[in-house]
């Protein structure tokens, strides 16, 4: 067939093109079902039944360990092993790397991240959206809540409990890496503070691998207060806006991106007010916005997670390099070095 070009794209490229579209449209038109069913399978604790079995189960066993309809967890495990979460053995089904991510008790669990994403008030904002785009459009949580996602949690203690929770999923697995592969971060530490720690679990593992840090885990009063106490942890109720507790490191994970630029600003000319000029520095644990489409398997993720920033929050957003040098700078930061490690977010180092 003889090859046409039309605005520089051949026809059997368009038809490609089309052919695809077909395809990749029901992706977005059901694309709440994904969230949804693994929600489901997290509810009904089927991974944690697997896990308890200790070997692959058949469907009859799932049903009658979780006290539920066969006909309806036949479909619901279909659809989870189309999507290769579990995966199928004779007569029935075992656990994959991602299945054991969605047993809540798990080392590497994420149910709590995505039972909090999926809830009815982080989903509600989304269909605001577009409202929020427009100019002069009111921030989607705001228009749908009636108030902040910080004021509604601190008036809503089961919410910001969940808040809390799945930020400790990510807490869990980002940590331990940063130990391992960025221990420059704490190097000639003696004292350091989580601003905005929540749960303090960040903390309490930091604890586990350099215990003679002094840690403390600083934030907003209702969070401090529903906080687990730990030994060698000193839990600090206060507001970032206004100080810091004072310390040789400040450590801040996914805090500075729930923020507009000035408000960032702000924030970190309070943290390095409490940090020391001889060997005080403030440790960033973010997402780095890389500018080309063609990044890590995980460079997508910060891209997606701007628009959970622009559906949750005021004014917060995922940056790239350039706008970390300018939030960085601005605050009075002399220079700044940026560490990608094997997570979502860099690791970015601070210095007077």
């Amino acid at each position: 067939m003889e090859k046409i070009e039309r605005e520089g794209v051949s026809v059997e490229e368009e038809e490609e093109e089309e052919a695809e579209a077909s395809v990749e449209i029901w992706k977005y038109i059901f694309g709440f079902v994904e969230m949804a069913v693994v929600k489901c399978a997290i509810e009904l604790g089927i991974a944690e039944a697997i896990e308890k079995h200790g070997r692959p189960m058949t469907l009859s066993e799932i049903s009658s360990a979780i006290g539920c309809d066969p006909s309806l967890l036949k479909r619901i495990m279909r659809f989870l092993v189309r999507r290769k979460i579990f995966k199928p053995v004779t007569n029935g089904y075992s656990q994959t790397p991602l299945s054991r991510r969605f047993i809540r008790e798990g080392k590497q669990s994420m149910a709590a991240l995505l039972l909090l994403e999926s809830s009815p008030v982080m989903l509600a904002p989304w269909h605001s959206l577009s409202a929020r785009v427009m100019a002069n459009g009111r921030p989607s949580f705001q228009n749908t809540h009636g108030e902040d996602v910080w004021r509604f949690a601190a008036a809503n203690l089961d919410h910001s409990n969940l808040i809390n929770e799945g930020m400790a999923c990510d807490t869990k697995l980002v940590i331990p890496v940063i130990i391992r592969s960025c221990s420059e971060a704490f190097d000639g530490v003696e004292s350091v503070v989580d601003v905005g720690g929540g749960n303090g679990s960040a903390m309490r593992i930091l604890l586990e691998a350099l215990p003679s840090i002094r840690a403390m885990n600083f934030d907003l009063p209702h969070v401090i207060a529903q906080a687990p106490p730990c030994d060698g942890l000193q839990h600090v109720a206060g507001n970032m806006f206004e100080s810091v507790p004072e310390a040789d490191a400040v450590f801040l994970k996914w805090v500075l991106h729930d923020w507009s630029d000035e408000e960032c600003i702000e924030i970190l000319k309070k943290c390095r007010e409490g940090v020391s000029k001889e060997k005080g520095r403030v440790v960033i644990v973010e997402a780095v916005i890389e500018e080309e489409e063609e990044g890590s398997k995980l460079a997508d993720v910060g891209v997606v997670l701007d628009m959970v920033m622009m559906a949750h929050t005021n004014f917060g957003k995922e940056r790239t390099l350039k706008e970390w040098e300018y939030v960085i700078k601005t605050a009075g930061f002399s220079s700044f070095t940026v560490k990608p490690i094997h997570a979502v977010q860099s690791v970015i180092l601070t210095f007077y």
